[in-house]
């Protein structure tokens, strides 16, 4: 056994490395090096470039899901034409409770679209759809949908209240009745008021639609949360511009021209336009793998576009 190594009297401790972030002589802390935060971990979301054809290619890949599953689009097209029937019967009786009723369609029709954006997707895969399973495939995303929900409701509440206020401001009598209304909409002594409504009202549409174009369908795909979604559907109308107002139009269109002979047409449009909804996530966002870099996710999002169109 070796003895003991004995310290001598003077001897001085080894000298220790300065922590990183050690305050030298009593001031400020000092990084060795910048922070430079991690790479994101995950697909990244891409735009994809888009032609003014599109919405197009959308709405016939659209037609060709509802022809392959004519049943599945059938119900659904009942109950978004039920759920048309049922706000205009408010509307015409009780105008008051217009709000309230419209509130709970606005939370119901995402969990309906989520059904029709099941089938397509379904269908992508190769997989057959069925009622069940697009009844039940929010059971997995009820968190993410529930707060997406929850913001469009909002948006919707704030849009009433400004339509309420531009009431006020034009009609110092009161609110008027239904007839009333329509009156005012279509008497051409009051086209400041009539301007001035459909510019609220397209503001708070236009923010809707923005939030809500590609981020239920997003959900669906990737299990998004809330916010993530609501900012890809952000992204995707700021980088085609054009082309997301184009599809906004024809939505708008369909649907007024649906709701002409007592709303049945919403029975073959409601389905239409949800599986063309599906195809119109597919055709904007591209998903790069992780590692991968941004070349090959552009050509594989091509490529997801000319299947979606063949």
């Amino acid at each position: 056994m070796s003895p003991p190594v004995i310290p001598a009297e003077n001897a001085q401790p080894p000298a220790t490395p300065p922590c990183e972030g050690a305050a030298p002589h009593g001031g400020l802390p000092v990084m060795a090096a910048p922070y430079v935060p991690a790479p994101p971990v995950g697909p990244q979301a891409l735009m994809q470039p888009l032609g003014p054809g599109a919405p197009f290619v959308w709405l016939a890949c659209g037609w060709r899901d509802l022809l392959a599953h004519p049943g599945i689009g059938l119900f659904y097209g009942s109950c978004f034409w039920l759920m048309a029937v049922a706000l205009g019967a408010v509307f015409r009786n009780r105008p008051e409770y217009t709000l309230t009723l419209a509130s709970g369609c606005l939370l119901l029709g995402p969990f309906l679209a989520l059904g029709l954006y099941d089938v397509s997707r379904r269908r992508e895969q190769g997989l057959k759809p069925e009622l069940g399973a697009s009844l039940t495939c929010w059971n997995r995303h009820v968190g993410s949908m529930g707060m997406l929900v929850l913001v469009l409701a909002g948006l919707e509440l704030v849009w009433g209240r400004a339509s309420l206020v531009v009431f006020a401001v034009f009609f110092n009598t009161g609110m008027p009745s239904t007839t009333g209304v329509l009156q005012a909409v279509i008497n051409p002594a009051n086209w400041e008021f009539v301007a001035v409504y459909l510019a609220v009202g397209g503001l708070f549409a236009v923010l809707v639609f923005a939030t809500a174009v590609v981020s239920i369908p997003m959900i669906l795909d990737r299990d998004a949360d809330a916010i993530s979604a609501a900012i890809t559907s952000l992204q995707v109308v700021c980088s085609s511009p054009g082309v997301l107002l184009l599809w906004g139009t024809m939505i708008a269109a369909l649907i007024a021209v649906a709701l002409l002979p007592w709303g049945l047409g919403l029975v073959l449009v409601g389905p239409l336009l949800g599986h063309a909804s599906w195809h119109a996530y597919r055709g904007t966002v591209g998903w790069q793998p992780a590692g991968a870099d941004k070349k090959g996710a552009e050509e594989a999002g091509e490529k997801i576009n000319v299947a979606g169109s063949a």
